[in-house]
């Protein structure tokens, strides 16, 4: 595959824009910096960030044994997906496909950029078509997203699934992996040098407690990293957002720790739902949350709003008819949680 014939010809001709620190290399703590108008007196945040997030791709390239040269961060996972959108799909001419119930950003994202949707239901165990999706990829079909772990049905997909989609599909693949770092599956980063069109995109949101700084990861091939690196913002992560994700990612276990506290978590609330008289299934899950269905969704949900508990009503996405998706919590939010629940009639 050419990833070269996936990118749009205008993304190809593009010149990036060159920032003051994108043209200097080599800063020391002693240099005089008259080169970018920034007001000169320093409260911390007078300077601009580091275009390219070095000290952050560092550490994570340590994290994930993956060379920098292969990561790009984004403002978010959602910057990171509009990006891979406005380098390879034509606006009013291009098609994705996308899993459903699925993130619903892959939707908007579509339709912002004036992108045609192809939806292409999850089975009613929540594994993809595999036969479907590729007959209905045509010559204009550019991306496949893949979330897996699933949102909202918290499931791994097929390793066989994903790798025959990865293998056979034309364009570019996306594997969403927000929830990886509480399944046992392997992530996709690691096959990253089989398939050139493969991207993984992952995220401090979750695993990493960094949801307020919002920072997404995309792991891909050199190829598509520098296309993406052509049209990002120039100072698309800002200073504190680089200081906080460096400081927070150097603590020694502090994610592993968590990890397994929420995945402890995990398998008592799901203990514990077993109980409840009107939860009629609980999904697996390989995420931070659990999905169940209950006898009226809608209902429920208003009941736990009245008690001051915000879940998710899910009923309305493809296969998740009366369903309510709860994020693992900590042990006293756990505990009000499952109390509530039984007190419902």
């Amino acid at each position: 595959m050419n990833i070269q014939d996936l990118i749009r010809p205008t993304i190809k001709a593009l010149k990036p824009y060159s920032s003051a620190r994108d043209e200097f290399q080599g800063v020391t703590d002693d240099m005089v910096f008259l080169d970018a108008n920034e007001n000169p007196f320093d409260n911390g945040v007078n300077r601009y960030p580091d275009p390219q997030q070095g000290k952050l791709k560092a550490l994570l390239s340590e994290i994930k044994d993956i060379p920098t040269k292969n990561i790009l961060l984004g403002n978010g996972s959602d910057e990171v997906l509009d990006l891979i959108y406005r380098a390879f799909c034509e606006p009013n001419q291009d098609n994705v496909i996308i899993l459903p119930p699925t993130y619903g950003m892959y939707e908007v994202l579509a339709n912002l950029n004036a992108i045609s949707l192809k939806k292409i239901n999850l089975t009613a165990d929540f594994q993809p078509k595999v036969e479907a999706v590729l007959a209905q990829a045509d010559s204009k079909t550019k991306l496949l997203f893949i979330c897996s772990p699933n949102n909202p049905s918290g499931n791994s997909f097929s390793q066989d699934a994903i790798e025959r989609l990865v293998a056979n599909f034309k364009g570019i693949v996306v594997i969403d992996e927000a929830y990886i770092d509480f399944s046992n599956e392997p992530s996709w980063i690691n096959r990253l040098p089989e398939f050139p069109n493969l991207i993984v995109t992952q995220t401090l949101s979750k695993a990493f407690a960094m949801a307020g700084i919002r920072l997404g990861i995309c792991y891909a091939s050199t190829e598509i990293i520098q296309v993406l690196n052509t049209i990002k913002p120039p100072y698309n992560i800002n200073e504190l957002t680089q200081k906080k994700a460096v400081e927070l990612l150097s603590i020694k276990d502090l994610t592993s720790n968590q990890i397994t506290e929420i995945l402890k978590e995990r398998s008592l609330l799901i203990s514990e739902l077993k109980s409840v008289s009107y939860i009629s299934k609980i999904y697996p899950s390989d995420a931070n949350f659990v999905l169940v269905k209950v006898d009226d969704a809608n209902k429920r949900y208003n009941q736990l709003i009245e008690k001051g508990i915000v879940i998710r009503n899910r009923t309305t996405q493809p296969g998740c008819e009366n369903t309510l998706r709860l994020t693992v919590g900590t042990s006293e939010e756990n505990r009000i949680l499952i109390g509530v629940l039984h007190d419902l009639s």
